[in-house]
């Protein structure tokens, strides 16, 4: 690190936890962050603040004043134009040494199959069941954590699936693939705007914990956030040993 780099990252280097060594693994780290909206906002701000050295980010919408309310990383200025190279502006005018890969394409198998395979840690921020499947497959192909964030209305969950560990499950043993799901969009069923802060925020420190070596507590563990009340819970996820997706692994 250079004399700036030693200034802006100093809080870092003062936890015990983490000090140069880990600073230095952010520096060189890649992200893959699947959307950029409501929780890949608070997730490439934070990655980019703290110092990840590259971030690629993928969605294929354009910002719309509806959005402003809650995705932070988009301005009035922003509307019309891609979400992605709207967040590109914002992480150049936080960090400038942060390199960022757009893509503004509709995410399918094959693509993730070859972002996935060059990231370090992979971050779901994105709100389709179908994808969240296929990026689930792609990590556990290629044996990538994988830190996946939900909200809608008052509540969200966070989790980070990484088949690293040896008993831990994958999203699909949680979420099976076969399963009806309707996808429940923001559009129709509303979401507090601070929500999606609050659990990008923690999906962005899962991903930074990761990136430096520590261990998550949401491994294996479901955390469940409801705001209205407010109220954070967890509750252990087990391995699913016939999981169609993790099991011949």
């Amino acid at each position: 690190m250079d004399d700036e780099q030693l200034l802006r990252y100093s809080r870092h280097l003062m936890l015990d936890e983490l000090g140069v060594e880990a600073q230095e693994k952010l520096l060189a780290a890649h992200a893959l962050v699947l959307g950029a909206g409501g929780l890949g906002s608070p997730v490439a701000l934070y990655l980019a603040s703290t110092g990840v050295g590259r971030i690629t980010l993928v969605d294929d919408d354009s910002v719309d004043l509806t959005n402003l309310q809650r995705q932070i990383m988009h301005t009035q200025a922003s509307i019309g134009q891609l979400k992605v190279l709207s967040a590109q502006r914002a992480i150049a005018a936080l960090n400038r040494d942060v390199v960022v890969q757009t893509v503004a394409r509709r995410a399918d198998q094959a693509l993730l199959e070859a972002l996935v395979v060059q990231a370090d840690v992979v971050l779901d921020c994105g709100d389709n069941f179908a994808t969240r499947q296929a990026l689930n497959r792609a990590c556990v192909r290629h044996g990538k954590p994988l830190v996946s964030g939900a909200a809608i209305r008052f509540d969200g969950q966070v989790s980070v699936y990484d088949l690293r560990q040896p008993q831990a499950p994958c999203y699909a043993c949680v979420f099976p693939p076969t399963q009806d799901v309707a996808d429940e969009p923001c559009a129709t069923l509303g979401v507090l705007a601070p929500l999606v802060g609050v659990i990008g925020s923690i999906q962005a420190a899962e991903a930074i914990k990761l990136l430096c070596g520590l261990d998550s507590a949401l491994t294996a563990r479901l955390l469940l956030v409801d705001l209205l009340r407010p109220d954070f819970s967890s509750i252990a996820i087990a391995r699913d040993p016939d999981c169609p997706v993790c099991s011949g692994r």
